[in-house]
């Protein structure tokens, strides 16, 4: 493998995140150098990729993604997960997976607790898509962090200021935790999101009126969550789907026995083992 991402690279095995040559000149050469035909353009980023892989140390490149569906999907609650009103009142659905028969999986990262930068650096070199759900009170002091993370292509959205119990708070005290973000969102961001996840996963019939009134579309949840050294799933027969969402957290040392990056090494190694590519939620909603 080191093999062919040395044959396929014109300036030869690089580090991952080291920069390019300049566009238009080759290594060492001061005159323009001839495009790469599509071909050859495939073969370097396949050979790129593989030396990315081997420098975070996964066991094989991960998938990539087929394209966004021309036509999106119809985003519907996961029965038994709807509120009294639901339809009548056209609330944000709230589900655990998409549907789709393509084998794809969605990551989403929620709260904002540790700001990782090799984290940030895997999924650049890798071009692994993610969501971010944040909250207020731990991503303040550093929305630089994540305003990187967005001019990467990842898209951030609404998990509350404060990461409260929502069930066990007023509907004005709900709409404030959820409004009051958007606000955070839209100052900080540029952009107030339509994608909202309830801390914990709790919610009531409350929380998606408040989310709606704040502008919410969607309240998507997990299927299956991703911890450093193992794994947790919803369902009973304890299987990836495609279309399934996956949680994992913002976290490091403090809190888990490894960091970010041991814990995408794990979904990683995971995900693609079985067959599954990692798309963008985003596309699909």
């Amino acid at each position: 493998m080191a093999a062919l991402a040395c044959a396929a690279l014109a300036s030869g095995c690089a580090a991952p995140g080291a920069p390019a040559p300049a566009p238009g000149r080759e290594p060492g050469r001061a005159g323009p150098a001839q495009a790469l035909d599509p071909q050859a353009r495939r073969a370097a980023e396949h050979a790129r990729l593989v030396a990315a892989a081997q420098h975070w140390r996964l066991d094989r490149v991960p998938l990539t993604p087929p394209a966004p569906p021309a036509g999106k999907p119809e985003i519907t609650p996961r029965d038994g997960f709807e509120v009294d009103g639901q339809e009548e009142e056209n609330l944000p659905p709230v589900f655990t997976t998409v549907p789709t028969r393509k084998k794809v999986v969605f990551l989403t990262i929620d709260d904002g607790a540790e700001k990782d930068p090799a984290f940030l650096r895997m999924m650049s070199d890798l071009k692994i898509p993610y969501t971010a759900f944040l909250s207020n009170y731990l991503v303040k002091d550093d929305y630089g962090y994540f305003r990187r993370m967005q001019s990467e292509g990842h898209t951030l959205n609404n998990h509350t200021l404060t990461h409260p119990y929502l069930p066990g708070l007023s509907y004005e005290e709900q709409k404030d935790e959820i409004c009051g973000m958007q606000t955070v969102m839209k100052k900080q961001f540029g952009k107030a999101p339509t994608v909202f996840r309830p801390p914990y996963g709790n919610y009531n019939g409350d929380t998606l009126r408040a989310a709606k009134v704040c502008g919410i579309k969607y309240a998507p949840i997990w299927d299956e969550e991703v911890f450093v050294d193992h794994w947790e799933y919803r369902d009973w027969d304890r299987s990836l789907h495609p279309g399934d969402i996956v949680l994992t957290h913002f976290r490091g040392r403090d809190d888990w026995d490894g960091t970010m990056v041991d814990d995408m090494r794990r979904f990683l190694n995971k995900v693609t083992r079985e067959g599954y590519a990692v798309a963008r939620l985003e596309d699909y909603l």
